[in-house]
């Protein structure tokens, strides 16, 4: 039995549920809700709540649920 969790499983343990980025639009500080239940890797595109410009986010859950969160301008 492996130490890590399958990658294209959910995180384990409590896992990181948001997350504060800078629109690469706009530069707004927004807060976004993350999801860990849709896999350890994660790439969608959201909208600026403020600029309503999209953003192409990338969330990577680490083996204790913490997230990384990428962001830059949609093409």
């Amino acid at each position: 039995m492996s130490d890590h969790f399958d990658r294209d499983e959910p995180a384990v343990g409590p896992a990181d549920a948001g997350a504060v980025i800078h629109c690469p639009h706009c530069g707004e500080q927004v807060e976004i809700t993350l999801d860990a239940g849709g896999g350890a890797i994660q790439e969608y595109v959201e909208d600026c709540e403020v600029c309503c410009r999209p953003w192409q986010l990338t969330v990577t859950f680490d083996d204790d649920g913490h997230a990384d969160v990428e962001i830059d301008e949609a093409s």
